[in-house]
């Protein structure tokens, strides 16, 4: 009997830490699958953020950023995130809802026309704010929005990694595929290549600085989104975890945007 993807997905979650599976795609989804897990159950975080643009110049400029995130059973999690610095973006606000394979929902709030739009399922590969972060970059990547594939183990940075392929299956990526190393102690991810739609090396993606917070989950301190094609790059440095202060649904609210300064 063939299985199914959501049959291969409930077998990966109940495997504990050895990997098993025989063909490179079982495999791909069962590394997935527990990376997954390894980060599920922390319901509600928040964040501040530096976020330095440079660009083919080196020339640099600054944004702040704060961030909340809903962790949300059954779909994709809840971001809203709010900019602070400089005077031009402050109080710009982007709202997501992050889904599987359904369009996630995003809204962005514009002070200059103090209005709330939304943004198309279309837009999701454009740059978010000038940054080399495309907006599909910034929503939860939920196991069910990509096929994986198995493709190798090799050193990482200080770590031993599994190298696997991960292709979007969501409508309008701006991707064909992404080659993502996890380290194979906390499958915490430590790069991830960006290739376009014409299969060619886009951006990578370095992550650093991991801290791990109380309930064992790990986040990097910081990312480095460099662009091959343009030259430019995005850092985003992370601190002020909150991993206590208690959010629910009705803080992650469109209608409210406007209002959160």
């Amino acid at each position: 009997m063939k299985c199914t993807g959501v049959l291969l997905t409930v077998i990966a979650l109940l495997m504990p830490h050895t990997l098993q599976a025989e063909t490179p795609d079982a495999r791909g989804l069962e590394i997935a699958a527990q990376a997954d897990k390894r980060d599920s159950g922390w319901q509600f975080q928040s964040s501040d953020m530096e976020m330095i643009l440079r660009n083919r110049a080196g020339k640099e400029s600054r944004r702040k950023i704060s961030t909340r995130q809903l962790e949300v059973n059954g779909d994709g999690d809840k971001t809203l995130s709010l900019f602070h610095e400089p005077r031009d973006v402050r109080g710009t606000a982007m709202l997501t809802f992050s889904h599987g394979l359904e369009p996630d929902d995003q809204w962005l709030y514009l002070p200059a026309i103090k209005r709330v739009k939304r943004i198309s399922s279309r837009n999701r590969s454009g740059p978010f704010m000038g940054s080399e972060f495309a907006f599909e970059d910034l929503s939860s990547q939920e196991l069910d929005k990509y096929q994986y594939r198995y493709l190798r183990d090799e050193a990482c940075d200080r770590y031993q990694c599994y190298v696997i392929e991960r292709i979007p299956l969501y409508d309008n990526s701006g991707y064909t595929r992404q080659i993502v190393w996890l380290d194979q102690t906390e499958f915490r991810s430590i790069q991830i290549e960006y290739f376009d739609r014409k299969d060619e090396l886009l951006k990578t993606l370095n992550f650093s600085e991991y801290q791990e917070y109380p309930g064992g989950f790990w986040r990097a301190d910081r990312m480095e989104m460099t662009n091959h094609q343009t030259g430019k790059s995005t850092t985003l440095l992370w601190f002020n975890y909150d991993f206590e202060t208690p959010l629910k649904s009705g803080d992650f609210n469109k209608n409210a945007l406007k209002r959160l300064l």
